[in-house]
């Protein structure tokens, strides 16, 4: 069984084909710049061999042919025709309480979606249009969603409530939801793999840590809390979002600088972050390496953004009364060795031994990186949210496949 996956944003497409009987991802890649001049695609194949195709790519529907087309090429393709394609799976990101788990995309479901926009007015239209355009070139294979909220939707009202008037969550769903699902479901459920451990007896806190980041509280196989909220805004300190900040002081910005709630919004979710605090840069590796020459604000951020996460770790440790997995996935949670050793420093109190020398450099690779008698287990995962999203599609698409 074949499945592509799609990943759509405002402007680009990730997408990987997966060969779910042999497990080999037989293309992935990204269209960038859609709409914009310098348009692009750039694709890999199983065996290594690598392409990259400048053109004219208007639209969603454009760039989706032009992978399509590259995926049954002669000389570059990966499969004959594209009748080898039996589903397509999309990320979509917000899913509001409508969406308990991942769906089969019908005319009812996609309105389903249609009507999340709210709550994700960054990314729903911009994964729809991934599905508007398949409903257009390939009618005939089913389609599926798989959600970036629905991993958390086991979290109770306590955990997701906001002190708000009740009557706003009421009428217009305001509460928070949680984004990253597939990666937190994705590595604690790997991690107990590895450990042979039993997941629905477990207290896990997963850290995904990228340019987006956010922690879950995952007790008894079920996620308690997480980070982020009704947007991906709450929480950590990410590489040009805010988190956490006092919802007085955005009204004091707003009213000093005269701006209203389109440039409140540009400024939390683009310029703040990293970028923000460091003035130099979104890209972790830029702002340590900025640290490292003894740059006052980058050495400021670095220890803003760890001690969030720490608070974090210790606020969901006492949430589930204890922890016993503690794991860190995403580019900067995989790579970042620095980082993992600062975060778990003076955390000897919950029983977490770290072990410095196993840790040091490791970059993208399944392992235990805490000591031997840890009462706390401390691990790298790579995520993989792309096979998530891959296998859950095959288990739905299956039932709806006209052979």
């Amino acid at each position: 069984m074949k499945i592509l996956v799609l990943n759509c944003g405002s402007s680009s497409i990730k997408y990987q084909l997966f060969d779910m009987t042999s497990g080999v991802v037989l293309a992935k890649g990204i269209v960038e710049k859609i709409g914009l001049k310098g348009s692009f695609l750039k694709n890999e194949r199983f065996d290594g061999n690598k392409v990259k195709l400048e053109g004219e790519i208007l639209d969603h529907q454009t760039g989706i042919e032009y992978l399509l087309g590259l995926m049954t090429s002669e000389k570059r393709g990966v499969i004959k025709d594209l009748n080898e394609i039996d589903a397509i799976g999309h990320r979509l990101v917000h899913g509001g309480e409508l969406f308990k788990g991942s769906c089969y995309l019908d005319d009812v479901t996609i309105k389903g979606v249609e009507d999340c926009s709210d709550l994700a007015p960054l990314h729903n239209p911009a994964n729809l249009k991934g599905i508007y355009a398949m409903k257009t070139l390939l009618p005939n294979v089913p389609q599926v969603g798989v959600f970036d909220t629905s991993f958390h939707q086991t979290m109770p009202d306590y955990s997701f409530m906001y002190a708000l008037p009740y009557s706003l969550y009421k009428k217009y769903g305001i509460r928070r939801y949680g984004f990253h699902g597939t990666s937190h479901s994705y590595v604690s459920k790997r991690a107990c793999e590895i450990l042979n451990l039993e997941y629905d007896k477990q207290k896990i806190i997963t850290c995904h840590l990228g340019n987006g980041a956010s922690i879950a509280a995952i007790k008894d196989g079920k996620s308690l809390d997480t980070s982020m909220g009704l947007t991906p805004v709450e929480g950590l300190i990410m590489g040009t979002r805010s988190g956490d900040v006092d919802a007085g002081a955005l009204t004091l910005i707003m009213e000093k600088e005269e701006i209203d709630f389109s440039s409140l919004n540009t400024l939390l979710n683009k310029h703040s972050g990293m970028l923000g605090i460091s003035g130099i840069s979104s890209d972790m590796r830029e702002v340590e390496s900025a640290a490292e020459e003894g740059d006052k604000r980058a050495i400021l951020a670095l220890k803003m953004y760890e001690y969030r996460i720490k608070k974090y770790i210790g606020a969901y440790a006492a949430a589930m009364g204890g922890v016993d997995l503690l794991i860190f996935t995403g580019g900067i949670g995989e790579n970042a060795s620095e980082i993992r050793e600062n975060v778990c420093r003076d955390l000897e109190y919950m029983g977490l031994e770290f072990d410095k020398q196993i840790n040091n450099g490791v970059r993208s690779k399944e392992l235990v990186i805490s000591k031997k008698g840890s009462r706390v287990t401390v691990m790298i995962v790579p995520t993989n949210e792309e096979f998530v999203i891959a296998t859950e599609t095959r288990e739905i698409a299956e039932h709806h496949i006209v052979k």
